[in-house]
């Protein structure tokens, strides 16, 4: 199914339906300021297929695929090489912190010398998201135009004036006031320099003016004023009232367009808006924000070379988040699932068995459940229900039931420090050196040496295995925990069997854990971009090795298991009595019940790294305006930046020396996604690459330096420049903040935990769900009452229902809470749809939703 392509420039008009606003509403008795609303995303870019070869005997590119808001990039896949239908497999999280108006994806074909090609798009409109929620879909690729290309929205105010010439006639005059633009894109990276064109157009005229150009902002304040004449100049004392004559009222439009100033190379154009005169029929003053909108070239109609298709996985959810004591009947409710007898009667359970992907269900339930201490109990009696059904020990835990996907999830989680500490130093090694390692006789390029390559490959596993089996006491608490009830079920299940103890465990720390971020270390935060495609090949050997030495040692297997004959041949260097012995020493150290030590207390952890630019700290005059691109690095002990990864660092700030992290305006230095880490000495400017990015850097400090002594309360949002704050026009330096710092989360919350986001987020989920719910109930009905030979399985053959009465007790507790909680959700809604004018700044004319 293709997405809708960005729509041509329209004719918008004042009086089109009222769209839902994005602005937070004044409810009075319900302090609404308190209700959060968060968006984000979810999902996976697939595989493109059938696109354009080049023209000539190499017909094949190299793809790569990106992720826009509007014309924003905030993500990009790794580079498939030399391949016209190339598979990313890719998948994606993160949280949108601004409004937007499509989701586009782009597929690109890299240029090492120029500029990377871009193939085709898909663009979707925000309201159009949740018809392919959840679920994968082939969209055809459209032409990129740059025509089409736009963002941002314009401030306009329209008026008719009377005028009276010196010879006694009057001719009617219209007034347009350009205020301002908003939210414009960032061009090759940086803010433009918009200027307007401002058009008055009708069947035979197209009077054009122009305004000023503004440097380097996204947000420009024109405040221009433009006279255009409407009618023919005519007697005055034919005329006893102002009146415009209707035949040139309905002709004539006002357009604006917008541009970036090129200087020397051409001007590109960023959007525009058509408003039709008429209306000010009905009144001589008309004012609005209006969305801009892509050219209309004309060339809708020319057929277009079939670019190919792009296959996706896209789930985007929008969350209201009310205040938290709203949510404590849910939590409870929820909470109490580890405790309910038999597990599947439980709300926890129960919401994975109604949600359409439990993957939905499975991300905000591992979050609350971790936090308040519960996964422990509910993930071990949900993965006993999964043993009830396995008859092979060979297939114990390798299925994606509730349990498997529970324990991934809390593994990517609390997992992510141990993998940092045990794995990134030889994935650094494997992807800077880049030996070759390539054994498979097909795929050898002229002058391999096939013996050369198979003793690295056997170099980069022996120091990775020798790595892991070390690393027993890094391993997270809360995953020895689970191993060692893992382990406990598994040898009741099967009493007979010595290896099963072994292969319960080694199911998930090897296949689940280590292998799978061996072989995507960036999906891991591991790596700070994708490796190039040999060492990826690498990697895979590597990971496909790894996994079978964790199976072949936990189940003593005498063969492996691979079906490559090379693979075959290789593993047999590692079929080694001391291989099986180090596998299961380790599998017995993390699924012991002994207590670790902390992992944190001789090393700080690993929180988020990544390349942005910072503001030099010197304060000469050149100094100020210099913007350097660094490394930075957090830990739960500092923040630092570096010239290169892995390089000293040149700058360090203690966590417990930030005294704040806060936005920083635009109008600081006109650059965009800046914030800025207020700790005890000068305040550190940075600009992040995108909004997804500044967003998640803001949060993470936000959440490590909460608990941090003598944290501001107010604070300047913008910089302190020429001996003056720009925000509040004080001249001290010393001065005290002029705005209030961001509200945040309670000081006693864990770092990567929002609770009330987590459930309200599973509120959503239920609320989806209701119809599947309802014939859950109705099933337990179904069973309580008819205790007969079971006739018509099909009521609730989909469903786990061990105990039809405590079952339908917890779905009545859930439909009540749900019930009770949907009130302030739909006084909120209807509070938020009426609270913002159709054309203002926060809804303005041209949105569709």
């Amino acid at each position: 199914m293709a997405a809708a392509a960005a729509p041509a420039a329209a004719v918008v008009s004042p009086e089109a339906p009222v769209a839902t606003p994005t602005a937070e509403p004044d409810t009075g008795d319900e302090d609404s300021r308190e209700v959060r609303v968060l968006q984000s995303l979810r999902g996976k870019i697939c595989e493109a297929k059938n696109l354009l070869p080049y023209l000539g005997p190499n017909k094949m590119r190299d793809c790569f695929c990106t992720i826009n808001l509007d014309q924003e990039e905030v993500y990009r896949t790794q580079v498939v090489e030399k391949s016209l239908s190339p598979f990313f497999s890719e998948e994606f999280y993160f949280e949108i912190p601004r409004t937007f108006q499509y989701l586009s994806f782009y597929v690109y074909d890299k240029n090492v010398l120029q500029r990377d090609l871009r193939i085709g798009k898909v663009a979707i409109k925000k309201e159009d998201l949740s018809n392919h929620s959840g679920r994968e879909t082939w969209f055809s690729l459209q032409p990129v135009d740059s025509n089409s290309e736009v963002q941002g929205k314009v401030h306009l105010e329209l008026k008719l004036n009377e005028l009276i010439t010196e010879n006694g006639t009057v001719c009617q005059q219209l007034v347009v006031h350009i205020r301002a633009c908003h939210g414009l894109p960032l061009i090759n990276g940086q803010s433009c320099d918009p200027y307007a064109t401002v058009s008055l157009v009708g069947p035979s005229r197209n009077d054009q003016k122009k305004t000023k150009v503004k440097k380097k902002t996204s947000n420009p304040q024109f405040n221009e004023i433009f006279y255009f004449e409407v009618t023919r100049s005519s007697s005055y004392t034919r005329k006893s009232q102002f009146q415009v004559e209707e035949e040139d009222i309905e002709k004539l439009e006002i357009r604006i367009d917008l541009w970036n100033n090129g200087n020397l190379v051409q001007d590109v154009f960023l959007g525009e808006i058509k408003v039709p005169v008429n209306v000010l029929r009905s009144d001589s003053s008309h004012q609005a924000w209006y969305l801009l909108q892509p050219r209309d070239n004309g060339n809708k109609s020319s057929k277009t070379d079939d670019l190919g298709s792009l296959r996706l996985n896209i789930c985007y959810t929008e969350d209201y988040v009310l205040p938290s004591e709203y949510y404590g009947p849910l939590k409870s409710l929820l909470l109490k699932s580890p405790d309910v007898q038999p597990i599947s009667a439980s709300a926890a359970y129960i919401l994975g068995e109604i949600c359409r992907e439990k993957n939905d269900a499975v991300l905000p339930l591992v979050r609350l459940l971790l936090h308040h201490d519960k996964l422990v109990p509910f993930a071990t009696a949900v993965a006993e229900l999964d043993l009830k059904d396995i008859q092979d020990a060979n297939t114990i835990f390798r299925g994606n039931s509730l349990a498997t996907r529970c324990l991934d999830e809390m593994m990517k989680i609390v997992g992510r420090h141990y993998l940092k500490v045990t794995l990134k130093p030889i994935l650094d090694e494997i992807c800077e050196s880049s030996k070759p390692c390539e054994i498979d006789p097909i795929k050898l390029k002229e002058g391999d040496n096939v013996e050369n390559n198979k003793e690295n490959l056997r170099y980069y596993v022996d120091k990775l295995f020798s790595t892991i089996i070390k690393s027993s006491m890094s391993c997270p608490t809360v995953m020895c925990d689970i191993f060692y009830s893992l382990r406990q079920m598994a040898t009741q299940k099967f009493p007979n069997d010595p290896h099963v103890q072994y292969s319960a465990v080694s199911s998930f720390v090897f296949l689940r854990f280590f292998a799978v971020a061996v072989v995507s270390p960036h999906t891991f935060h591991l790596r700070p971009h994708h490796p190039d495609a040999q060492t990826i090949r690498t990697l895979t050997l590597i990971s496909k090795t790894i996994q079978t030495l964790g199976s072949w040692g936990s189940l003593s297997k005498s063969k492996s298991s691979f079906k490559e004959t090379f693979m075959c041949e290789f593993f047999k260097m590692f079929q080694e009595e001391g291989y099986i012995i180090a596998v299961k020493k380790f599998l017995d150290e993390i699924s012991s019940t002994e207590t670790k030590e902390s992992s944190g207390t001789s090393e700080p952890v690993h929180l988020k790294e990544g390349e942005m630019y910072k503001r030099a700290q010197g304060r000469t005059r050149i100094g100020k305006k210099n913007f350097k691109k660094r490394w930075f690095c957090l830990t739960s002990r500092e923040l630092t930046y570096h010239k290169q990864p892995g390089k000293d660092a040149i700058y360090t700030i203690p966590v417990k020396n930030i005294l704040a992290v806060e936005k920083l305006e635009e109008s600081s230095f006109n650059k965009k996604n800046m914030f800025q880490v207020i700790h005890t000495e000068k305040p550190l400017y940075v600009q992040a690459n995108n909004c997804v990015e500044a967003n998640e850097w803001i949060e993470v400090l936000c959440r490590v330096s909460r608990c941090n002594q003598n944290r501001l309360s107010v604070y300047h949002p913008s910089a302190y420049l020429s001996g003056i704050w720009l925000c509040c026009q004080e001249t001290s330096e010393n001065t005290l903040g002029c705005k209030p710092c961001t509200a945040g989360i309670p000081a006693d919350m864990q770092i990567n935990i929002d609770e009330d986001r987590e459930i309200e987020r599973i509120y959503s989920l239920f609320t989806l769900s209701l119809p599947k719910l309802q014939k859950m109930e109705e099933a337990c009905g179904t069973i309580a009452v008819y205790q007969g030979p079971q006739k018509e399985p099909d009521d609730y053959a989909n469903f786990v229902i061990e105990d039809s009465v405590t079952t339908f007790k917890t779905i009545q507790q859930i439909k009540s809470v749900i019930e009770k909680l949907s009130e302030p959700h739909e006084k909120y809604r209807k509070k938020r749809s009426s609270s913002a004018k159709y054309g203002s700044k926060e809804n303005p004319i041209g949105k569709t939703s």
